[in-house]
C-alpha cells in the first residue's frame, strides 16, 4: 500500500481528535500530503467512526479532485483540504474539527483577537473567521482558503476551526492550541472583554516564536 506511514499518521490524529475532545462522534477530518505524489493528498473517509478507522481506509484524492472508484468515499470537505494544499505549498497536513469553544466563537462571526500573546502560534497576529458557507462546498474553500492566507489557523463561521502544520501530529497539536485559545476568549469576553495587544507587541512575539522551543 502506498503512503503507508503517512495514512497510518492521518489515524493517529483522525483518533486524537476524539480523545482530545476536539470533534465529537464522527465530525472533523484529517489529512496530509502523500509523500509519493505532490498531487495527491490522503483524507479520511465520511461518515465513520474514527476509533474503527484503519490505514487502508483513507483515502487519496487528488488536488483536481480525482479519486479512484475502487476506495471508500472521501470526507465531505475534501474541497476544503484540496483548496488549501494547492494555495499553500507550506501545508503538509490539515485538520478541521467541531471543537466546542472554537464552534461557539465561529458562531459569533468573530475571530480570535490578540488578547494574549499565544495567539501568534497560528501565524499571525489574529486568528480570522471564515465567511459562512454551506459545508462541502467550494465556496467553503474558497472562504477557508482567504482567511487562512499568510495563517496556519482560522476558523469557519457557524462550523468550526481549521488548521494545517508540518504533519497530522503537528495540525492536531495546533487544532488543540486554538480551541484552548477560543476556550480562553470565551471566557474573557464574559467579563467584560480582553485588553488586546498592540501590533507592535504581535510582531515582537511573532519573532521571538521564530527561535522558541529545541530548534
Amino acid at each position: 500500500m502506498k503512503d503507508l506511514e503517512r495514512r497510518a499518521q492521518v489515524v493517529r490524529a483522525a483518533q486524537g481528535m476524539a480523545s482530545r475532545g476536539l470533534s465529537p462522534v464522527r465530525s472533523g477530518n484529517v489529512s496530509a500530503r502523500s509523500e509519493t505524489s505532490d498531487d495527491t493528498f490522503l483524507i479520511t473517509p465520511t461518515g465513520m467512526d474514527y476509533a474503527q478507522l484503519s490505514p487502508g481506509d483513507v483515502v487519496a484524492v487528488g488536488l483536481d479532485g480525482s479519486m479512484e472508484a475502487e476506495q471508500l468515499k472521501p470526507s465531505s470537505e475534501w474541497h476544503m483540504h484540496a483548496a488549501i494544499y494547492r494555495d499553500r505549498p507550506d501545508a503538509k497536513a490539515i485538520v478541521h474539527t467541531h471543537s466546542p469553544y472554537a464552534v461557539a466563537i465561529a458562531c459569533t462571526h468573530r475571530g480570535i483577537p490578540p488578547f494574549h500573546y499565544m495567539v501568534a502560534v497560528a501565524g499571525g497576529h489574529n486568528i480570522r473567521c471564515a465567511d459562512y458557507a454551506t459545508f462541502g462546498t467550494e465556496a467553503l474553500a474558497e472562504n477557508a482558503v482567504r482567511a487562512i492566507r499568510d495563517r496556519k489557523a482560522c476558523l469557519l463561521a457557524n462550523h468550526g476551526q481549521i488548521v494545517f502544520g508540518d504533519d497530522a501530529e503537528d495540525a492536531l497539536d495546533l487544532a488543540e492550541e486554538v480551541e484552548t485559545l477560543a476556550n480562553q476568549y470565551w471566557h474573557v469576553l464574559q467579563i467584560g472583554g480582553p485588553q488586546l495587544l498592540d501590533s507592535e507587541e504581535m510582531a515582537r512575539v511573532l519573532e521571538k516564536f521564530e527561535t522558541y522551543g529545541q530548534q
